[in-house]
């Protein structure tokens, strides 16, 4: 079974742009566990302009599902914060500090000692360390050799080519890098631009995917199909 996190991160901007507690970031980690979520995703930045790093502190008190933080792990906050909650999950992202999103993945070979250094703090204490990467072989296998869990494809590239009509065009690298994946023993996450749309041929054809983490288009969909109706839609596409 391939498991749905729901980033609640888009529930923090709207409330940060007004100011006050509306909406409230952990009641929509809550709702989304009770409406079938099967993980949340959190992703502090370090200007805290979406998730505060106190939001991470009071969900973790409350969650009883998985819990994936995403960060750059560049940030000493960011890596005691990791510390300090010991979520199911930490996924690293190679972001700058003033980066609108995410739009790149790891080079695991340029920074093979970096990652196997930060990889093993957050291993030895226990939690599942899942890094970033571009559907490139060379950097999958130097994401087995730096000593992640998982990886999780960035999928910015299937979904535009996707949405140009070249289905097959679009997943190749990525079955291609799923399959790699499977080979070397690593677990396989994917995140980026999925939706309604493309998720359900992505999961038909890489079946054994672990997680994807969606957070932009399902609240984008919730604004017209509400919340929970959209969990639901997204959880069915995947099977």
């Amino acid at each position: 079974m391939t498991k749905l996190s729901v980033n609640i991160n888009k529930f923090a901007t709207l409330r940060n742009s007004r100011g006050g507690n509306n909406p409230d970031v952990v009641k929509a980690a809550i709702d989304a566990q009770q409406f079938g979520a099967d993980g949340i995703t959190l992703h502090p930045r370090p200007d805290e302009r979406h998730i505060r790093y106190d939001d991470v502190r009071q969900i973790k008190k409350i969650i009883t599902t998985e819990l994936n933080i995403e960060g750059n792990c560049d940030e000493q906050k960011f890596i005691d914060l990791v510390l300090e909650i010991k979520p199911n999950q930490v996924t690293l992202v190679p972001d700058n500090q003033d980066q609108l999103t995410s739009d790149h993945g790891w080079d695991t070979i340029k920074h093979k000692n970096y990652l196997t250094e930060k990889i093993s703090v957050f291993k030895k204490s226990g939690i599942r360390v899942s890094i970033f990467v571009d559907p490139i072989l060379e950097m999958i296998e130097g994401a087995a050799i730096v000593g992640a869990d998982r990886i999780e494809l960035y999928t910015e590239a299937f979904a535009k080519e996707f949405a140009a009509g070249e289905k097959q065009k679009a997943v190749e690298p990525y079955l291609k890098a799923a399959q790699l994946s499977k080979q070397l023993g690593l677990g396989l996450n994917a995140g980026h631009d999925l939706d309604l749309s493309n998720l359900k041929f992505l999961k038909q054809t890489i079946t054994w995917l672990d997680e994807v983490s969606i957070g932009h288009a399902l609240i984008c969909d919730s604004l017209y199909l509400g919340f929970e109706n959209s969990i639901q839609l997204y959880k069915r596409a995947l099977q």
